[in-house]
């Protein structure tokens, strides 16, 4: 979307009250493309004069633009969602494959290129310890990515359960941890809490989130953002999916004579008790 991208790179520079006009401008964009300056600022909490000054920054000639823009990226989404309603089978599958090819694109065409190498930098130091961190949404990726990277890496675990044991386990982790923090829109409250513990203690984190102005990326050391489109009434996490199996490649790559041994010992294992079926090739 043409408004999120042009406040996505902006977003370092913006003062803290055009940030609040930018969150709301992300997360109500109804109201924003159908509403006035006044309306606006009043919802953020801000002057006018803020909501002026960030659509200038954001490259457009005053408020009526910025307004155009939104109203185009509300176009662009609402109109296949419409379609959707009047279209038979085939044509809705097809919608889907495109939404989700988009999710995938969108996501690794975000990946900002030293980020990715700082994050996996610390991923790959063996020394390091890492924790993952996520939100119930996207626990089911989360747990995927663990059960890979522990695979050809040791100290990985998952910080989850109740408050009782997250804080506990946040306050034992080594302070050279690398954290991984998922959640995106409607964030869960304790999601937030822990990450606020995360930070007090001053470890690293690196927020998946769904735009750079959100209260994850806010706190962390470096952020990546997720395309989640979905026709249905639920976020897609094939982008999130995506962008953890890119940090997994990345590890495996860097860490590759390690990783083999450890995968090798793994293996031996599984064969030596049968733990898997392995159907014959015909």
């Amino acid at each position: 979307m043409e408004v999120a991208e042009r406040i996505r790179a902006g977003g370092a520079t913006l003062t803290t009250a055009e940030r609040r006009v930018a969150e709301v401008i992300l997360g109500s964009p109804h109201a924003v493309g159908f509403g006035t300056v006044a309306e606006l600022a009043r919802t953020a909490g801000v002057g006018a004069a803020t909501v002026v000054r960030l659509s200038a920054k954001l490259g457009y000639e005053g408020f009526s633009e910025l307004q155009t823009g939104v109203q185009r990226d509300l176009m662009h989404q609402l109109r296949p969602a419409a379609e959707r309603i009047r279209e038979a089978g085939d044509d809705a599958r097809a919608d889907h494959s495109a939404i989700e090819v988009a999710n995938v694109t969108g996501t690794l065409k975000a990946v900002n290129g030293r980020t990715l190498t700082t994050l996996i930098d610390r991923l790959a130091d063996l020394d390091r310890p890492v924790a993952l961190l996520s939100g119930d949404d996207s626990a089911g990726v989360a747990h995927q990515f663990v059960t890979q990277l522990v695979q050809i890496r040791p100290g990985v675990t998952s910080l989850y359960g109740s408050q009782v044991i997250v804080h506990r386990d946040i306050a034992l982790l080594d302070p050279r941890t690398t954290v991984i923090v998922i959640d995106l829109r409607r964030y869960e409250q304790w999601v937030l809490d822990a990450h606020g513990l995360i930070r007090a203690r001053g470890l690293w984190s690196a927020a998946l989130s769904d735009n750079a102005l959100s209260p994850l990326a806010a706190f962390a050391d470096v952020a990546f953002d997720i395309s989640a489109g979905s026709a249905g009434p639920f976020d897609s996490h094939v982008g999130t999916l995506a962008l953890l199996n890119l940090f997994v490649a990345n590890v495996a790559a860097r860490v590759r004579e390690p990783a083999a041994e450890r995968l090798a010992a793994i293996e031996a294992a599984w064969r030596e008790h049968g733990s898997l079926v392995v159907r014959d090739q015909p």
